[in-house]
């Protein structure tokens, strides 16, 4: 088959990887735009799946929209003249207008992060894991004009650790979604698919995530805590000076809320009579660390206030 990739982040390198390995040909590659960088943005920084794409010296092309404008109007014309049998579409960060979707003869199939229905959206890793979620996956499906609405083709579901961070799982799912695109591609070309429709009632949103949503409230649930800092990297104020916390866990230690109820493990209390104890940290204006290299300078004490 011809087949056009559309992806940009590092999630999305994976699937561009198994499709170079695959024996169909690669015709092009579509991607964000270089973004600018650097104290003055005087410095253009590829996507990871341009960098990637560039190994293997596939065309590629960056449009700012393809929905509007001259750019739009090239990108159209650019795959109508490659005129592909399939494209493949993982973390693109652009919506396909119906003029692309309906261009390939086998339509668009896009690698997507959940277990669909469920979270739908920009944010789905995020997402599972801010809501206490024990399980996701990455869906394969065949792409319509609604948001992540199309048929589902394959699925590949996975555990999620009880500590396991949005790194870590970002990590899995991107390997999984590598795994699932092949699966998806042998069995389109054994004529094996068997296209699901989505059931609406069972689906919900996962939106974008906001700077605000990383500030810890620790009279909530230490489980509620415990999952933002896994899910978006928490933060906090120590002595003034804020402190970002990239990984936890939950212990059965009491205390008040929002004060340090075990100074040598750096534990904080919940309002639930639990605490999070945080693991790895960074606080400002140094680098990030293990939190027992923290103690190690700094002094605390059982009952001191953070926030």
């Amino acid at each position: 088959m011809k087949i056009v990739f559309m992806g940009s982040p590092e999630f999305s390198v994976p699937c561009l990887r198994v499709l170079a390995e695959s024996g169909h040909e690669i015709a092009a590659v579509f991607t964000q735009p270089d973004k600018p960088r650097g104290r003055r943005g005087n410095q253009l920084v590829p996507t990871a799946v341009k960098s990637a794409a560039l190994e293997y010296n596939y065309p590629v092309f960056q449009p700012v929209s393809l929905r509007k404008g001259e750019d739009a109007e090239n990108a159209v014309k650019i795959l109508k003249d490659i005129s592909p049998d399939l494209i493949v579409v993982t973390a693109y960060g652009q919506i396909l207008p119906k003029e692309i979707l309906e261009l390939p003869r086998y339509g668009c199939i896009n690698i997507h992060a959940s277990l669909l229905p469920r979270y739908r959206g920009a944010a789905p890793i995020n997402r599972v894991i801010l809501n206490g979620e024990k399980e996701t996956g990455v869906t394969s499906m065949q792409m319509s004009e609604g948001l992540d609405t199309g048929d589902m083709l394959i699925k590949k579901s996975t555990p999620i650790g009880e500590n396991e961070t949005y790194e870590e799982l970002y990590q899995r799912l991107s390997i999984m979604g590598g795994e699932v695109l092949k699966d998806t591609l042998d069995a389109l070309e054994n004529n094996a698919l068997a296209p699901e429709k989505q059931d609406d009632e069972l689906s919900c949103y996962s939106p974008m995530i906001k700077k605000e949503m990383s500030a810890l409230d620790f009279t909530k649930p230490a489980q509620e805590v415990h999952n933002i800092i896994r899910g978006v990297t928490g933060f906090t104020m120590l002595d003034g000076k804020r402190i970002k916390i990239f990984r936890s866990e939950i212990a059965e230690i009491g205390g008040e809320s929002g004060t340090v109820s075990d100074e040598k493990i750096f534990a904080v209390a919940c309002g639930d009579g639990k605490s999070v104890v945080f693991r790895e940290i960074q606080p400002e204006g140094k680098k990030r660390m293990k939190t027992e290299d923290f103690l190690r300078g700094k002094k605390l004490t059982k009952g001191e206030r953070l926030g």
